[in-house]
């Protein structure tokens, strides 16, 4: 896509600076570069007469500026960087003619990378240097002595050639910490659109491996790619109007628009299928280094060397192939998914032309899918690390549209609530390489893979997606070729996958009614297993912030509970009190790890005192719970730092004591926090459950996340004569679902109303 460059302003001869040229595509990055390569040449031409080398840039013998990086290339962002380097042939006063040159482009407020060598010098760092060996492939003369230039790009183009074969495997060893360091641009909701794997940087590494002639890496696709690439960044650039790399969710929606795309999604699917392009281009092109550099293996009679890795399938130079059996036969319709299945457990690639002759020969699977192709399918989502490359393989040739035509719609679809770091079709397959990690604690591994591959089908669909998606994944689960009993348990679990963590967050999980409500929706020791299992899978795929130890606590005392009434028929006992607050002196305080627990004479204001103490220093509450113990007030709170640091304990020890104890100077420092914290965005909403406790009601709060949320709030409860029992605090990205078990029925419309009102207005 090319629009049309718009220049905006240019610089005085009093302050020369560069013009600042709008626009996005080819067109417009051209002529930034052709404006900025004037302007360099004209402070080249001022600092050779300024510094007395030379008159003026044709009798520059000896001198020459070059430009690597993007300005080498002429694909210019509106707010990239400069990469110069001042180039000689031992001239003296080069530091003066750099000053000349670096501080006028220092004051004109551009980033800049710049350098001051000789040939030699410039040939020496980039054979120590990997980077600097790229960025050399990239340089272009812009003014000065045109012939030294020329010396320098030729010698350095053919030192990479010669070293390139060597040089690779250290290059691949720098770029897969990169990627680790970044993610995958493909799969990520807010990836970096230069340093991600798939993305900018890797073009160029492309570029360099076409260049050494060591693989035709640059593709007509990867070349459209990554002009579409460039487009986006160009648009990130202008809607922001400085230089950054990163697509975060907030931008989508003004770079959808400058690009003409029907909205963000739009664009996070374009990055995604063109990373996805460069990945793949990238993977092979390391490929055929790895072969070109370790050399063909061969038998004796001269052919390649074949190891038989699984039926069908043998692998030759480190690349899983067909076996010649397997081509000239009529082909097995399960025989691209044993191919996988294989690859997957082996952790080989498979090779480009096997994946282009099974997408063009191997025939549609059958409804039901035979016994082989469902146990491959198993093999494959069974196979832990190795599962992502194969089926991101295997997607790359279309193998995944004809074993899933649902695979279509979750192809790169955005998962928006903040959580979530991955696009839904690599969290599924995510989830079930997590999963393999649970494998040995249920009595059906295979049912839990497939449950946590399927267990997010519904998404894109409206509605609640666990709901929605599970008819969708039964439909699936049936295709394949399961019997009905086991169809009705992937129906289930997909059902029931947020089940477990949502009442382990949100609920008491001491309280009968809470066991015995999960008890009846789950129905057998099994299902509980693999729902647990599954939940686990599910909140290590979506993100560091979906999983904590707190959490697995929960949920791992919520299964423990529950197993136990579906075992027994009984209900376990709900914990004994800390003993060293049911005796001593009062107020008392305990402070253990991520737990803290007050007593105190008095119930009242006790939640709210502790809540807004915990808040003051920047303590984030994930549950509580109040009591009254041999007539003392019991609370408890499970905590962790807001911003990683945990408090002073002595510090925070003195003030739970004076907050308890009525003391006005904390009470007013926790006011002003609180009323300096409170959040934004859409209104708050209250929700009442009526039966989900046995002997209280539960208000469930759901508003925007805000430092002392939780004290006003429960400020408010206890202003309104409400006494909460307990609390549970479920933080979802910037917003929180808090229940809060107000003991009583509750059965006065009026008294709820006037509850919920108080409520409200402190959360707003």
């Amino acid at each position: 896509m090319t629009r049309g460059p718009v220049p905006v302003t240019t610089g005085t001869k009093r302050d020369p600076s560069p013009p600042v040229i709008a626009g996005i595509g080819a067109a417009a990055r051209e002529q930034r570069a052709a404006a900025l390569d004037a302007w360099l040449a004209r402070l080249l031409a001022g600092g050779l007469r300024d510094t007395g080398i030379a008159p003026d840039l044709a009798n520059a013998r000896g001198v020459a500026l070059i430009a690597v990086g993007g300005l080498g290339r002429r694909q210019c962002a509106p707010c990239g960087d400069l990469d110069l380097v001042l180039l000689h042939a031992g001239v003296p006063g080069m530091d003066e003619l750099a000053a000349a040159l670096w501080y006028p482009i220092w004051d004109a407020r551009l980033g800049l990378d710049h350098s001051v060598r000789t040939i030699g010098e410039a040939l020496s760092v980039a054979h120590d240097d990997v980077k600097v060996a790229l960025g050399l492939l990239d340089a272009r003369h812009v003014a000065g002595d045109a012939e030294l230039s020329a010396r320098l790009v030729d010698a350095a183009a053919d030192q990479w050639r010669r070293t390139a074969v060597r040089t690779l495997p250290g290059l691949r060893e720098i770029t897969v910490n990169r990627w680790r360091a970044h993610g995958e641009l493909a799969f990520l909701l807010e990836g970096d659109l230069k340093e991600a794997a798939g993305g900018l940087r890797d073009v160029g590494l492309l570029r360099a491996i076409a260049f050494a002639g060591i693989s035709d890496t640059l593709r007509p696709a990867v070349r459209a790619a990554h002009v579409r690439l460039l487009d986006i960044r160009d648009a990130l650039h202008q809607s922001l109007r400085r230089r950054v790399d990163r697509l975060l969710a907030q931008e989508r929606a003004a770079v959808a628009g400058l690009l003409r795309l029907e909205d963000g999604d739009a664009v996070l699917r374009r990055v995604a299928g063109d990373a996805r392009t460069v990945s793949h281009a990238l993977d092979d092109a390391f490929r055929a280094a790895d072969r070109l550099r370790s050399g063909r293996r061969r038998g004796a009679d001269g052919r390649p060397q074949r190891r038989p890795v699984a039926r069908d399938v043998v692998e030759q130079d480190g690349e899983l192939v067909l076996a010649r059996t397997a081509i000239g036969a009529r082909p097995d319709p399960s025989l691209s998914l044993r191919v996988a299945a294989a690859a997957a457990t082996a952790g080989l690639p498979i090779a480009r032309a096997t994946c282009e002759w099974l997408a063009a020969y191997c025939p549609p699977l059958p409804t039901p899918w035979p016994p082989a192709a469902r146990a491959a399918l198993v093999t494959l989502l069974g196979a832990g690390p190795g599962l992502v490359a194969t089926w991101e393989t295997c997607d790359r040739y279309g193998l995944v549209d004809r074993w899933l035509p649902e695979w279509t719609r979750m192809r790169s679809l955005p998962q928006h609530n903040p959580v979530h770091r991955y696009t839904l079709d690599r969290h599924l397959v995510q989830a079930a390489a997590e999963a393999t990690r649970y494998a040995r604690e249920v009595d059906r591994p295979d049912l839990l893979l497939l449950a946590a591959f399927l267990h997010d089908v519904g998404k894109g669909l409206g509605g609640d997606h666990s709901l929605v998606g599970a008819p969708v994944a039964a439909r699936i689960a049936a295709r394949v070729g399961l019997p009905p009993a086991e169809v009705a348990l992937i129906e289930k679990l997909v059902r029931l996958h947020l089940l477990l963590p949502d009442v382990a967050t949100r609920r008491d999980i001491g309280d009968p009614v809470t066991i015995s409500g999960v008890g009846e929706a789950v129905g057998d020791s099994t299902t509980l297993s693999l729902l647990h299992a599954l939940a686990r899978a599910d909140a290590q795929a979506t993100g560091p912030a979906a999983w904590s130890d707190w959490k697995a606590r929960l949920i791992a005392e919520l299964v423990r509970r529950v197993h136990t009434r579906l075992d027994t028929g009984l209900l376990p006992d709900p914990p004994a009190p800390d003993p060293a607050l049911v005796a001593g002196p009062l107020p008392a305080v305990h402070l253990e790890g991520d737990r803290v627990a007050v007593a105190a004479a008095d119930r009242r204001g006790l939640l709210a005192a502790v809540a807004g103490c915990l808040a003051l220093h920047r303590l984030e509450v994930l549950a509580a719970d109040a009591s009254m113990v041999e007539g003392r007030a019991l609370v408890e709170f499970l905590v962790q730092p807001r911003y990683g640091t945990p408090p002073d304990p002595i510090a925070l020890a003195a003030d739970l004591r004076r907050a308890v104890s009525g003391d006005v100077s904390v009470t007013q420092r926790l006011r002003g926090r609180a009323l300096a914290a409170r959040g934004g965005g859409s209104p708050p909403r209250v929700v009442w459950h009526r039966a989900a406790a046995t002997d209280a009601v539960v208000l469930e709060l759901r508003a925007a996340d805000a430092g002392g949320l939780l004290y006003r709030v429960t400020s408010a409860l206890d202003e309104a004569g409400a006494q909460v029992r307990a609390a549970r605090i479920s933080t979802l990205g910037g917003d929180v679902v808090d229940a809060f078990y107000l003991v009583g029925s509750w059965p006065d419309d009026a008294e709820r109303d006037r509850v919920e009102a108080a409520v409200l207005a402190a959360a707003v």
